[in-house]
């Protein structure tokens, strides 16, 4: 008896069972092989790609939330309608006022105003006394000076606005020690203009070349300006040191007719105790000795 018997429609049957499976799987083969060939060649590029990927996405992300922020943000203010506006006007008219505010601020600037004046008006009494305009005031240096009586002779240093403020100020700062006088024949620009002469006061005497304002401290020179005592002299050429008996940074106005002047005149660019060491040579020793004591601290 025979189990199996092949024939020919089962061998028909077969072959296109495994056509089918066949095609499928060729299917599949070709589908693996296109992304290979779409595919990049290495990792790096892969990479790469994705990365591109990404900050486009970034980008585009960005540019729509900024688009978003200025179409949502405010363009314009808001026109307020008449009756916010009444309500405003009205709550400014209705404020509650203080009495004892409004006091304090009228006291407040009266007393700024006056204290600026009482600046003003010392600073400009300071700036006269610096210049010889007017008299000293007494009262306020008593304890500093001796009066003019009883200084005996004065050293007064001829000197010109066109030295050197550095030379100038040296000069200052002995005649301090010395208690002398700075004198000039005339003001820079001319008596009418007092700015420039005030301005180069100004610079002679501070303490600290730097300082600015009304506030700097000022060295106790007095500075003269005084063709007077040229002509007296006969100054011709500084600088130029004399002892000058009296007080001679006395106001015209206060002086005596036949004023008081010095024996000798010492010239040279020297230093004040090499000018007070000359005049006592010429036979001034007496006249000097009392600012050559002060200047030296004796």
């Amino acid at each position: 008896m025979r189990i199996w018997t092949s024939s020919g429609n089962s061998v028909r049957v077969l072959l296109g069972a495994g056509a089918l499976m066949l095609m499928p799987v060729a299917a599949h083969a070709q589908d693996v092989a296109a992304q290979d060939a779409a595919a990049p060649d290495n990792a790096r590029d892969r990479a790469a790609a994705h990365g591109d990927a990404a900050l486009d996405r970034l980008r585009r992300a960005t540019e729509s939330r900024k688009q978003d922020a200025e179409a949502r943000g405010p363009t314009t203010l808001p026109t307020p309608s008449e009756d916010t506006r009444r309500r405003a006007f009205d709550g400014l008219r209705k404020r509650v006022t203080s009495p004892e505010m409004e006091a304090r601020a009228r006291n407040a600037q009266r007393q700024s105003v006056e204290a600026l004046a009482a600046e003003q008006a010392a600073m400009a009494k300071r700036l006269g006394q610096a210049l010889g305009l007017e008299a000293p005031d007494m009262d306020a240096v008593a304890g500093v000076r001796k009066p003019a009586s009883a200084q005996g002779w004065v050293p007064v240093l001829f000197v010109s606005s066109s030295m050197p403020v550095t030379t100038l100020r040296t000069y200052a700062a002995q005649l301090e020690k010395a208690r002398g006088i700075l004198a000039f024949r005339g003001m820079p620009g001319g008596l009418a203009k007092v700015a420039p002469m005030a301005k180069l006061s100004a610079e002679i005497l501070r303490l600290d070349p730097g300082c600015e304002g009304p506030a700097c401290a000022m060295r106790d020179v007095q500075l003269i300006v005084d063709p007077l005592v040229f002509r007296q002299h006969g100054v011709a050429r500084v600088p130029a040191l004399a002892m000058v008996p009296g007080d001679p940074a006395l106001p015209y106005c206060e002086r005596e007719d036949e004023s008081p002047r010095a024996v000798h005149v010492v010239y040279g660019d020297a230093a004040l105790s090499g000018l007070l060491e000359e005049y006592a040579r010429l036979g001034g020793k007496k006249e000097v000795r009392d600012a050559q004591a002060r200047l030296q601290g004796r």
